[in-house]
């Protein structure tokens, strides 16, 4: 074993301190940094502009459309009561006056001067459609002898409701119009003492605005009178 003490390593040198900046670069840095801030700010203020000004053309836009869509509607709507205070005034509303003890019907409507009417019946009771010129009106005499078989065998006194299909016809100025409904034309029998039962006629009642023979059919086949058990 050698007698000789080891020698320690030698301390490793220590670097020299990092160079001060230089004063020049680094304001030239600083400047370059705030510049660039700057910009950044500029450019979200820039943004946010565009936002605030793009959301203001949609505001004005959106508030354009709801003006002229609400006058649209507003014209629309007084344009629909136009039409519908136009369609009213041409249509009829028969009233009738019973005449000659029920014998007949007077028929008139306020609002127009009726030339002639058209009446269709229901088809099943054979009776033939009639017209009437100048002087509107329903005579009994052309569906008694229907009614009357319709109700034969029962009590002499009956009332009942026969829909019939009115077709009437006026001029409008220089327009000549018509007008289809059906009406339910309100009857009653009565027993007399040697010749039999009667009919008489009482008014009309408006039933619907239509004029679709089906139509006429089906009511009447609700309306007829039931058989006497």
């Amino acid at each position: 074993m050698s007698d000789e003490t080891p020698v320690p390593p030698a301390p490793e040198p220590v670097p020299p301190p990092p160079p001060a900046p230089d004063p020049v670069i680094q304001n030239a840095a600083q400047q370059a940094v705030d510049r660039a801030e700057a910009a950044a700010t500029r450019r979200r203020w820039v943004t946010l502009a565009e936002v605030v000004g793009v959301a203001g053309l949609i505001i004005a836009a959106l508030s354009l459309w709801m003006s002229w869509s609400d006058r649209r509607a507003d014209e629309q709507e007084k344009q629909a009561e136009k039409a519908s205070e136009s369609k009213a005034r041409t249509l009829v509303l028969l009233t009738a006056t019973p005449e000659h003890g029920g014998a007949r019907l007077a028929l008139k409507d306020e609002a127009h001067a009726i030339q002639s009417i058209d009446v269709r019946f229901p088809a099943v009771l054979g009776v033939s459609a009639q017209t009437s010129v100048l002087e509107p009106h329903i005579q009994a005499d052309w569906f008694a002898d229907a009614i009357l078989q319709a109700t034969d065998g029962g009590p002499d006194a009956r009332e009942g409701r026969l829909p019939v299909l009115i077709t009437s016809s006026y001029w409008d100025a220089d327009k000549q119009r018509s007008d289809s409904a059906i009406y339910d034309v309100v009857w009653q029998t009565e027993g007399r003492v040697l010749r039999g039962r009667t009919l008489r006629l009482k008014g009309v009642v408006l039933r619907e605005r239509t004029s679709q023979p089906a139509r006429l059919e089906a009511l009447w086949a609700r309306e007829k009178p039931k058989p006497s058990s």
